[in-house]
């Protein structure tokens, strides 16, 4: 059965960067391997770790070793996913996602799909779900979900039998897809600071960030932050003529939003803020960017963290996963792949 809902209007976030997500440099001090426009990670059923780089998707066999070609697509990539039988589904920004086996070669399976891919998951060996967060490739996300009211996301079940089918709509930039301990769906949506099941029903709220993907682990799940919830940003959402002006003046590159790079310019909104004695960045800086990985408990509540603070570089987490015990992640914004070894699980 499919259900249809719409979200409420969100709400300030509750928890703060204190306690178990008390600031920290874990992100900084992790080992990475440099790679251009990286975004999204899977693991397939025979260990290897896939990771995306623009049109290109490489395979890495173990840490440390050079990553070698695995495919290269027509546009780029933006969601990938293994099944435990060997299939891969590669999600392809604006659209589209396409199958193949774990050595690369293209599957007589295609599955049609429209509309931006932003996450991708198996529910079986013959269906795949696929999170659509309802902009187009030339729209900064970062830039107008947060300013937006519009429920335009979706998940879509595509089979390879019986076509597609709705599963929810109406969601408000989702943005993460992952099955909990009970084998239930569960979305995270960027704006809102939450995770919902599939019915609409609030699994976890309050996330002090833009929240991303999200990944089950034997212990958890890991939450990939694209950037931390800015003080002013919430602010000015009480502030309905401000943020109408500013929108209707303003291209949406010079809105007052979250970043997914640390970059300084002089027309960027407050950017003098962020400096701090003789020029130098201080780590509790004011910032529209920032790097941030959540580990949660099964309850979906946070075990710790792991963060690039202000004058970091290592900003935009879009995804993590575990493989060979250690938790990788994505780094948007440095463009690397990190690896933050086994002990970044615990608190």
């Amino acid at each position: 059965m499919s259900f249809f809902f719409k979200p409420k209007k969100s709400e300030p976030p509750a928890m703060t960067l204190e306690g178990v997500l008390g600031p920290n440099s874990r992100l900084d001090e992790a080992a990475a391997i440099p790679v251009e426009r990286p975004d999204a990670l899977a693991v397939t059923a025979d260990g290897q770790l896939l990771f995306s780089s623009g049109q290109t998707v490489h395979t890495l066999i173990r840490w440390g070793e050079p990553p070698q070609p695995w495919g290269r697509f027509e546009h780029s990539v933006s969601a990938l996913a293994a099944s435990p039988g060997g299939l891969i589904a590669v999600g392809l920004e604006g659209g589209g996602i396409q199958m193949h086996d774990m050595s690369g070669q293209p599957l007589a399976w295609n599955a049609a799909h429209t509309g931006s891919v932003a996450d991708c998951m198996f529910l079986s060996e013959d269906e795949v779900a696929v999170v659509s967060h309802g902009y187009t490739p030339d729209q900064d996300i970062l830039s107008v979900a947060p300013w937006d009211d519009e429920t335009r996301g979706s998940v879509t079940s595509i089979s390879r039998s019986s076509g597609a089918r709705i599963l929810a709509k109406d969601l408000h930039c989702p943005m993460g897809l992952c099955r909990d301990g009970n084998g239930d769906l569960v979305i995270t949506e960027l704006e809102t600071a939450r995770a919902i099941d599939i019915s609409g029903k609030i699994r976890r709220s309050g996330f002090p960030a833009y929240v991303g993907r999200i990944r089950k682990t034997p212990d958890g799940y890991l939450l990939s932050c694209l950037s931390r919830r800015d003080p002013l940003i919430e602010f000015l959402k009480t502030e309905a003529e401000f943020v109408a002006e500013m929108k209707a003046t303003i291209e949406p590159r010079h809105w007052i939003s979250p970043r997914a790079t640390p970059e300084f310019s002089h027309d960027f909104p407050i950017e003098l803020g962020a400096t701090r004695l003789f020029g130098e960045v201080k780590p509790w800086a004011p910032s529209f960017s920032y790097g941030l990985l959540i580990m949660l408990d099964d309850a979906m509540m946070p075990l710790g963290s792991a963060q690039s603070r202000a004058n970091g570089r290592r900003h935009a987490i879009s995804d993590a996963t575990i493989w060979n015990g250690d938790v990788i992640a994505v780094s948007r914004a440095s463009g690397e792949i990190l690896n933050l070894g086994p002990g970044a699980r615990k608190p």
